[in-house]
């Protein structure tokens, strides 16, 4: 497993290969044992008719050994589902909540055809992080490649946001030398690099629903000095 962690904040990651059944237990073991809020799923069950991760969590409530996983609600959106476990451990009185972030639009060997999705979905998942939430795991199918690339922009968001530079290479460069071949192939390295773009010049653009109608208002409002409306100046 490789571990990352941000050098401008507390935030950290760990990656590692989507369970096989076999392993199911130690996965969750490993989850307790480092106090993780926050796993990250960065594939689906099956892709172009293979299986890249076995289901290793219930949809009631499943006992793996000595460790029940209770499902408490799943919440599914456009881009990816979040699903919030109840976690208890025989022997001990607490229980654990832990949440599952599922993105789904992530094809297995390219990216995402936009970075959007990802980068709303990235600040979801450090927005419901507490900050004594543990490491978070992030896994797709062999813990590599996806995987690599959203700790890459975890880490270097991060980065840009508290010292005002970002360092790609050497991140990169870091993070491969823990774990071999964590960003595979070119088109994942320019992705970060796209997507780290998108998120210093567009910064969040998402609009709360119930703040939606008022927003839209003020968007439309012409300016007397330069006669032009915000929603006018975006579309240019």
């Amino acid at each position: 497993m490789a571990h990352l962690s941000s050098s401008s904040s507390s935030s950290s990651s760990s990656s590692s290969a989507g369970p096989k059944q076999e392993m199911i237990y130690d996965f969750w073991r490993m989850v307790w044992q480092e106090n993780c809020f926050s796993i990250v799923m960065i594939t689906k069950l099956v892709e172009v008719g293979r299986m890249k991760c076995c289901k290793y969590w219930p949809d009631d409530t499943e006992l793996y050994g000595d460790i029940k996983i209770t499902l408490l609600k799943t919440e599914t959106l456009a881009e990816y589902t979040v699903r919030t476990f109840a976690m208890e451990r025989r022997g001990y009185p607490a229980k654990h909540e832990v949440c599952q972030f599922h993105f789904t639009s992530w094809p297995e060997h390219g990216v995402p055809y936009h970075a959007t999705g990802l980068l709303a979905f990235l600040r979801r998942v450090k927005a419901s992080t507490p900050p004594d939430g543990g490491p978070v795991v992030v896994h797709c199918s062999m813990g590599a490649g996806r995987t690599g690339c959203y700790i890459v922009l975890d880490v270097m968001l991060d980065m840009a946001e508290c010292e005002g530079v970002v360092d790609i290479y050497n991140c990169v460069k870091t993070l491969c030398s823990r774990r071999i071949n964590m960003i595979q192939t070119e088109e994942q390295y320019v992705f970060i690099h796209d997507a780290i773009l998108e998120a210093c010049l567009c910064g969040e653009t998402a609009i709360p629903v119930n703040e939606f109608a008022l927003t839209y208002k003020e968007m439309l409002k012409v300016d007397t000095q330069s006669n032009t409306s915000p929603i006018r100046e975006e579309f240019q």
